[in-house]
């Protein structure tokens, strides 16, 4: 229980933060996810050290990523990922140490398209009639699926969902989470679209989307820090770990609950 009551007082400032920039939208939610996507470039950066990442190249890609997608859509987006490529290639080969440099890119890119793929979809949505609710929604399913499988797990979890990469998850958690997470949002879906701009199925889908994205995304962190031998990614968030442990699920989500929304629009 005191886990849980530290990781709720932890979550506290950052729900504040997200709140506030949700609800401004525009260039202040830009502002505020090309932060939180710099600190997790520093942290990823400093996790895959010994591939030595060219980490201005990483920032610059990511926040150019965030640019695109609220100046943008879908095409700016992939015009600032691909200018990355020649941008990480010029500063790289500036670097005074030029070993193993294709691991070295190779890690700036991993970077730069996992963190600036997802802040450039969040933004994306954000820009969308009714972006504020849909970002809430996809966010509300992702945490809500993850802490009810957690519970989930403790109560009932019987088989590993994925023992080699994350051995304490289990299908039964897993399966908790969706269904829980996936009514959560459906329910705020219908209680709080005053004029309908929603329909209860479009709500169910979209939080299945969340809840089943998000537990790949934080599958695909644990496969990374177990092969880098490291158990957080940083130290933001005290024992609870870094800003990519909170928002990696959130990650995935996002890309996925953008294309899902434009096909149900």
């Amino acid at each position: 229980m005191g886990d849980v009551i530290n990781r709720v007082l932890v979550a506290i400032p950052a729900i504040a933060f997200a709140v506030l920039i949700i609800w401004q939208g525009g260039w202040v939610f830009a502002a505020g996810i090309g932060l939180l996507a710099v600190i997790c470039v520093h942290e990823l950066s400093v996790m895959l050290e010994r591939a030595r990442p060219v980490r201005l190249a990483a920032m610059l890609g990511v926040l150019g990523m965030v640019v695109a997608g609220t100046a943008g859509d879908e095409r700016q987006v992939l015009l600032a990922l691909a200018a990355t490529v020649p941008v990480t290639f010029a500063l790289a080969v500036a670097m005074p140490q030029r070993e193993r440099v294709t691991a070295s890119m190779s890690a700036t890119l991993l970077i730069i398209v996992w963190i600036g793929l997802g802040v450039a979809h969040a933004a994306m949505l954000r820009g969308l009639d009714h972006g504020g609710a849909l970002v809430v929604m996809i966010l509300l399913g992702t945490f809500v699926g993850d802490t009810f499988a957690y519970f989930g797990g403790r109560a009932f979890g019987r088989h590993k969902l994925a023992p080699t990469i994350s051995p304490n998850k289990t299908i039964e958690g897993l399966a908790f989470g969706v269904v829980i997470g996936t009514l959560i949002v459906w329910y705020w879906s219908q209680t709080y679209s005053d004029d309908g701009w929603i329909s209860g199925l479009d709500g169910l889908l979209l939080g299945l989307t969340a809840v089943i994205a998000a537990p790949i995304g934080d599958l695909f962190e644990s496969l990374v820090k177990r092969d880098m031998g490291t158990k957080d990614t940083g130290t933001l968030f005290g024992a609870h770990g870094g800003a990519l442990d909170r928002v990696d699920a959130a990650l995935f989500a996002l890309v996925a609950g953008y294309y899902v929304w434009l096909l149900l629009a």
